[in-house]
């Protein structure tokens, strides 16, 4: 028989459950619903530390999914420390320990002791039921290597109750009830004895004991410090897919601790614009950062590649328009109904042209998702329309006069030298949108609530009779900002949980769809309606374009390891940066610039950038205008010193990225 590596886990998801505990949470029939579903090893973990924290009093200790996570990670370290680098299975290094203390493998105090152990802890194939306890037993008495497994696994449990870390689960790995009823605490004596003065593992200088204890004594009520203590002093022993399993399960602790926390929330004042260099940077200095550690993550190169301005682009002064809004306001001056737009009077444009205004920003004008309208009216606004960023698709609202009303203003205004602008949100669709419907794998998801609280009864908002689509109750109740909604293939009878458009900094946007850009088709079919916008509007805003930089794409949606993750539930889903690269190989914002200069060319593109990216934006990733996101919230504070320090920075480092600022009087997006 081979033996088995010291990874071989004697319980089902690496830890030790009791038999009671097994049996009264129903484990077995969750086990088996996870793993057929092939769905992550913390779902499991979530659905336990939920079934505990019901079972428990109130006041007790609350049980998380993430510590139970990462107690696994700590056990399959330990286990590997045992069978692999101290080579105790080969060596038979705990049978010989027992015979050095008196007991004989053979012996009836080991076979009842074992009895005992699997009774209250039993193995996964008697969990499973693919065997009897009678069976496993006997195999396991007659096999050098599996007797060694047994051993291992009652040495582990008793490292377990001397480890405070786990307080607030200890009932699963509760060991009182084994040492009263056979001879596991002699066993255990004896290891301590037999063990205390080797074998010496030759990478450390130190004993089996004392390295398997050394965790615990470097940080004995943290599993956190443990698991690191282990990551940092046997790195490069432990093997290649277990240090990734512990950098996992270390983001999954840091993300749920900012849940506990409060979440992402204010990202804070304005920071100064300052630029350094980097090791990535390609020709010179490039890279611009920041102070603010939810954006820490690592840099791409940043070279000079700035597109070339028309004429006119530098002359743009612009208005924007709530297009409803303004509508409304038309009427209201001019004394009848005006709701299209090919009824915007001439003395309005006019007005615009003779006041300076050589391009206008009609907010709104694309057919909106009339699900986010439904959800705002369920929610006690009845007057309320839809989001103008929850969108069903790009074509021009049919209620606004489709696109032959805005070719006549656009010809009216032109003459006046007014250039329409629009905007592209292409971060996401509204929660009910044409590819929601048709292209429902284009969007971020899982095949599973990613927790185990989500529930999916409200009402439907989908107006496709095929299609069932729910967000999770908490927003009906406002007792929870669920990161994903339900979606229900009414003939196939699949649901899937779709990632709601986030930003990272504040609630998830509930009303919105989060597009996968890890996808190729889906990259592409967006640059084909943004080269459909261009050809219709001469100036695009771009809606949060900076969350479509791949720092910040990655950082959020499928997170570096090490960094604790990003949107809630997404650090099980990480990647290292090369395994990102290979899926999204360049920068989403460039391949748009060098597509828009060549198929509509002279259009405009004004990027909505924050985080710090400014320059970057503008002189690596080719827009022609960038958000002065700074200047807007200095000019607000008052804070004319730390302008002043930006402007320098800027001006010093490249004078060409302050002349493709836009700095704004109002903005409808921000204070």
């Amino acid at each position: 028989m081979t033996a088995q590596s010291g990874t071989d886990s004697y319980f089902p998801y690496d830890i030790q459950i009791s038999s009671f505990h097994w049996r009264s949470l129903d484990l077995g029939s969750l086990s088996n619903a996870i793993k057929e579903r092939g769905i992550p090893q913390i779902q499991f973990f979530r659905q336990l530390a939920l079934k505990l924290n019901h079972s428990h009093a109130t006041g007790s200790s609350v049980v998380h999914a993430a510590e139970l996570n990462l107690y696994a990670s700590l056990q399959k370290a330990l286990r590997y420390l045992i069978a692999d680098v101290a080579h105790a299975p080969e060596s038979r290094l705990l049978i010989n320990a027992l015979k050095t203390g008196g007991i004989d493998p053979s012996s009836k105090r080991l076979q009842s002791t074992a009895e005992r152990f699997v009774e209250l802890f039993p193995p996964t194939p008697i969990l499973q039921g693919t065997t009897k306890p009678a069976d496993w037993l006997a195999d396991s008495l007659s096999s050098p290597v599996l007797t060694h497994q047994l051993l291992q696994e009652m040495l582990l449990l008793r490292l377990a109750a001397a480890n405070p870390a786990i307080d607030s689960f200890r009932e699963l790995v509760d060991d009182r009830t084994l040492a009263a009823s056979s001879h596991y605490s002699t066993i255990i004596r004896i290891f301590d004895e037999s063990l205390k003065d080797g074998p010496i593992i030759a990478e450390k200088g130190c004993t089996l004991i004392e390295a398997l204890m050394a965790a615990i004594n470097f940080s004995p009520y943290s599993l956190a410090g443990q698991v690191s203590y282990l990551r940092e002093q046997w790195q490069g022993i432990l093997p290649p897919e277990l240090f990734k399993e512990i950098e996992m399960a270390l983001d999954i602790l840091l993300e749920e601790q900012r849940e506990r926390g409060g979440g992402g929330g204010d990202p804070g004042e304005a920071p100064v614009l300052e630029f350094r260099q980097t090791e990535h940077s390609l020709g010179g200095p490039s890279s611009q950062t920041g102070t603010n550690a939810v954006f820490h993550g690592f840099d791409y190169p940043a070279y000079e590649a700035f597109s070339s301005d028309a004429g006119w682009m530098s002359h743009v002064v612009l208005m924007a328009k709530m297009v409803y809004v303004w509508l409304d306001q038309l009427s209201r001056t001019y004394g009848y109904p005006i709701t299209r737009l090919d009824q915007v009077p001439d003395a309005e444009l006019d007005q615009l042209a003779t006041r300076g205004f050589s391009g206008l920003w009609l907010i709104g004008l694309w057919e909106r998702s009339p699900a986010s309208q439904k959800i705002k009216q369920i929610c006690g606004n009845p007057d309320a329309i839809a989001s103008a960023y929850s969108l069903y698709d790009y074509e021009v609202a049919a209620d606004l006069g489709g696109w032959e009303a805005l070719k006549n203003l656009r010809e009216r205004a032109g003459r006046r030298g007014i250039r329409l602008a629009s905007d592209m949100v292409p971060n996401h669709t509204g929660i009910y949108s044409r590819w929601v419907i048709q292209h429902p794998d284009w969007f971020v998801q899982t095949d599973y609530p990613p927790y185990p609280t989500y529930q999916f009864t409200g009402e439907d908002l989908s107006s496709d009779s095929n299609v069932c689509l729910q967000i999770e109750d908490g927003y009906w109740n406002k007792s929870d900002a669920a990161v994903v909604f339900k979606h229900y293939d009414k003939n196939s009878g699949r649901a899937r949980y779709i990632y709601h458009g986030n930003d990272g900094t504040s609630i998830p946007w509930n009303d919105t769809a989060q597009l996968n850009y890890l996808i190729p088709e889906l990259r592409e079919s967006v640059i084909q309606t943004i080269l459909h916008v261009a050809r219709n509007f001469p100036i695009i805003r771009f809606d949060a374009a900076m969350t479509l930089a791949k720092k910040h794409y990655q950082r959020l949606w499928f997170p570096l390891r090490g960094l604790g993750g990003g949107v809630p539930s997404r650090a099980e889903h990480g990647m290292s940066k090369e395994e990102f690269d290979a899926v999204f190989p360049v920068e989403f914002w460039r391949d748009v610039v060098d597509r828009v200069a060549v198929e509509a060319p002279g259009t405009l593109l004004l990027a909505e950038a924050f985080w710090m990216m400014e320059g970057y934006f503008v002189r690596t990733l080719g827009m022609h205008r960038v958000y002065n996101s700074a200047f807007m919230n200095m000019l607000m504070t008052e804070e004319n010193a730390k302008y002043r320090t930006t402007i320098k920075n800027v001006l010093e480092f490249n004078h060409e990225i302050l002349k493709r600022f836009v700095n704004f009087m109002n903005n409808p997006d921000e204070k």
